[in-house]
């Protein structure tokens, strides 16, 4: 779970550390007070996008930090160590955020740096935020095959990855296929010009940079009579008289008074006897080099020619022999599978249709195990819709084959095969006993949206073990007994994990194990945002402020009081 968050400098907050605890928590307050901000920072610790606009003006970065107690064996002790990160083993995480006022996001995992994405990828296990915007979502029938496959992880998963990763290999091997059968008579004409630069290429006998060591080689032997010169006058000098042999003068003569005095004479002798030892074996090595420098006059023509040879191939195949050499296994594929077209397009069509006799099993497998979850997922929708006043409503998970005349034939039907299958899942309803399912988008209202959202994601909570659960304004276009409903649903889903919901509803707002009342201020010119953990007389109040509007009652306190006290026996009964 969430055991603190610490905020500072974001939008409008300037300094916030809020304790949570296991359970139902709702944040409340005025529209506008930054209840949304609150869940803009755990969204931002979970991995999403920051900007310099998050900012609270006037200041130079923002900092979220935030600490979650997990149990050992969740899920996301093996995300951290697939990222390279060292979980500690007292079950707590503690991820923090920066955002600079130049845009740039720095952050860490146990204190450890880590990227963006392996920031979301370990969010994805932490939270799981539900926005307004998700809503929506349900109207779109290309998003409810994702809603089912994730219902069927467990089982959808495996075979989803196995099809998928056939899928890849098979529309690479067709996209070969389908492009050397349209090979062009221009091709057939390129031809000629591969086989001349191909023979022109084996002909210079190139060797892997061979360009650079003949350089090297030219420049010595273009100065070979200078190195001469030069080396033999090094070894001269220090052969000579006044060279090594001096140095060795001038040993013996200290060696003949070093005992006189040690602690004067012996280190300097010791240094003067490195030296001369060090002399003497770099004059030999002058002696051994000067006696492998080459005069060859027709080695250096034979050079020059071979250089001006490659630098002609150069000029036409590429910057180096390296790249000389990979242009010429290019062409030599290229012109290779020209001129074997026939053989080579009934090989790839030879192993295509082994490809796609696995690739459709796969497909039908991946579709028996959608179509058999999708029966699963409608039936478990109800129930849960019959808890938030929609017992009358029918849901199901319309599954089809997606029919292509010119598809893949699979079990009497021609379909057409995508990256995610050859199924194409809608979710349909029926509000009222005797009328027939109709698209979800097309009666649901706002208010049934909002408790079939709710009702799926209890269900994905059976199965993600995501640890915290947000939802912002989930109550959305729903009052009365719905309201209660959703609240009884919410209170509910947080016996299995953490739950937070930024709510406008009483009816929600009285079924939190605790309320979290978010007010903006405005202290010294400046807007503050405030956050407090209510005690039961300040959730009275809040409630009364909920009920009521601007004007508090006595009546209203009473009402907010009776409430709370029907929410807890509720819960107790529960």
């Amino acid at each position: 779970m969430l055991v603190t968050l610490s905020i500072r400098n974001l939008a409008v907050i300037e300094a916030i550390d809020v304790q949570f605890y296991q359970g139902f928590h709702v944040l409340t307050g005025e529209t506008g007070a930054g209840k949304s901000i609150i869940i803009d920072a755990l969204g931002l610790l979970a991995g999403g996008r920051g900007s310099a606009d998050l900012i609270r003006y006037g200041c130079d970065k923002a900092e979220i930090e935030a600490l979650f107690e997990l149990q050992e064996g969740h899920p996301i002790w093996d995300a951290l160590l697939k990222i390279g990160v060292d979980g500690n083993h007292e079950e707590h995480l503690v991820i923090r955020r920066e955002i600079t006022s130049q845009g740039k996001s720095t952050s860490r995992i146990n204190g450890q740096l880590v990227n963006l994405t392996m920031l979301r990828e370990v969010g994805d296990h932490l939270v799981n935020i539900h926005g307004q915007h998700e809503h929506q979502s349900l109207l779109r029938p290309d998003r409810h095959l994702f809603f089912l496959d994730t219902y069927g992880e467990e089982v959808i998963g495996p075979l989803k990855e196995r099809y998928q990763a056939q899928y890849s290999v098979f529309i690479k091997v067709e996209k070969e296929l389908r492009e050397l059968q349209n090979t062009s008579q221009k091709s057939f004409q390129m031809l000629d010009l591969y086989r001349f630069q191909l023979e022109e290429i084996t002909a210079a006998n190139l060797k892997s940079g061979e360009d650079e060591w003949l350089a090297d080689e030219r420049v010595k032997l273009s100065h070979s009579e200078k190195m001469m010169d030069s080396v033999s006058g090094a070894y001269d000098i220090l052969y000579g008289q006044h060279g090594i042999s001096s140095i060795s003068s001038a040993v013996t003569l200290l060696k003949d008074i070093v005992h006189y005095d040690e602690s004067g004479l012996k280190s300097m002798l010791e240094q003067i006897q490195s030296a001369y030892f060090q002399l003497e074996d770099v004059t030999f090595q002058l002696r051994d080099y000067r006696e492998n420098i080459e005069f060859n006059p027709e080695r250096l023509e034979e050079i020059e020619q071979r250089i001006d040879k490659i630098i002609t191939l150069r000029r036409k195949y590429g910057d180096s022999v390296e790249q000389i050499l990979d242009y010429y296994a290019k062409i030599k594929l290229e012109s290779d599978l020209i001129e074997h077209k026939d053989e080579h397009v009934e090989n790839l069509r030879i192993r295509r249709d082994d490809l796609l006799v696995d690739l459709l099993q796969s497909a039908f497998e991946l579709s028996q195990a959608r179509r058999q979850c999708s029966a699963d997922l409608g039936m478990q929708v109800e129930g849960e819709l019959k808890d938030l006043q929609m017992e009358r409503t029918s849901l199901q998970v319309k599954h089809d084959l997606l029919e292509d005349p010119r598809g893949y034939e699979v079990e009497g039907h021609k379909v057409r095969l995508t990256k995610q299958g050859m199924d194409n899942v809608e979710f349909m309803i029926s509000p009222n006993p005797g009328e027939p399912l109709r698209p979800l988008g097309k009666i649901a209202s706002g208010g049934e949206l909002s408790r079939i959202m709710l009702a799926m994601k209890t269900i994905f909570a059976r199965h993600d073990r995501i640890p915290v659960l947000i939802f912002d304004e989930v109550d959305t276009g729903v009052s009365g007994r719905a309201a209660q409903s959703i609240a009884e649903k919410l209170f509910k889903l947080s016996e299995s994990c953490q739950v937070f919901s930024i709510t406008h509803l009483p009816q929600v707002a009285c079924m939190a194990d605790n309320q979290y009342l978010i007010e903006k201020n405005i202290i010294d010119g400046r807007t503050m945002t405030r956050v407090d953990n209510l005690s039961e007389e300040g959730r009275i109040e809040e409630l009364a402020r909920m009920l009521g509007g601007v004007e508090i009652t006595t009546k209203t306190r009473h009402h907010a009081q009776e409430m709370l006290k029907l929410a807890e026996a509720r819960k107790a009964a529960r």
